[in-house]
């Protein structure tokens, strides 16, 4: 009997799978979110449409909301969109090509979503959904060292760098011979980087706001 994901599904062309998962990528929720309540997150805190945004516009519950959003729409078509094309897991597994391409696609649409003319979130808990559908051992170190750094610089932006810089580290420690997941860490790794431009320059200005601090309760609510 052949694979269930490979059955009533099994008419996904890999073209189409990256295309959805880049589509789903850029549904922007915790923009949605806040529109729904009156609150563009263009236009406060930071200006980013991301988690840690609507966290700081929206309170920790929207906020913790819109991350595990944002997390599932990494993790599913990465998990699950290889499995729904023409030879199921078989040609397409959870490490290979397709699979890494459809969660670096995902991150791709958070990131440059096109119902928001392609200027959205930093990319960080959509790939660490994608990262945790191959390999969640991956996530849960790279994991640790933003805690590590979080909770000794109270930065979210320098913690989530160092976190993405983790990532193809402990993927080459753990599968150092699977070519598509070094480069899709990688890829993620250069995604998380540029989208976090703006930090860096802040980073090295001392102008980077630390989570918690007076001023920035005052400006983000």
């Amino acid at each position: 009997m052949p694979p269930l994901a490979a059955e009533p599904t099994a008419l996904l062309a890999p073209w189409l799978a990256l295309v959805l998962a880049y589509l789903l990528g850029a549904v922007p929720f915790g923009f949605t979110f806040a529109r729904l309540k009156g609150v563009d997150l263009r236009q406060v805190g930071s200006g980013n449409i991301g988690a840690t945004n609507t966290m700081r516009a929206l309170g920790k519950g929207w906020g913790t909301f819109a991350f595990a959003l944002d997390l599932a729409k990494g993790w599913l078509p990465t998990f699950a969109f290889p499995g729904w094309c023409s030879a199921g897991e078989v040609l397409y597994p959870r490490a290979g090509w397709l699979a890494i391409g459809c969660g670096i696609a995902a991150v791709a649409g958070h990131c440059f979503p096109v119902f928001l003319g392609f200027k959205g979130g930093k990319g960080v808990a959509t790939g660490c959904g994608a990262v945790i559908a191959v390999d969640p051992r991956v996530f849960l170190a790279a994991g640790l060292v933003w805690l590590i750094a979080f909770g000794t610089l109270r930065l979210v932006s320098l913690a989530s760098l160092l976190m993405g810089a983790s990532f193809p580290i402990v993927a080459w420690w753990l599968h150092s011979g699977s070519a598509a997941f070094l480069a899709g860490t990688a890829a993620l790794f250069a995604l998380i980087l540029l989208r976090h431009r703006s930090n860096i320059a802040r980073i090295f200005a001392g102008t980077e706001p630390r989570f918690g601090a007076k001023k920035e309760r005052t400006n983000h609510g």
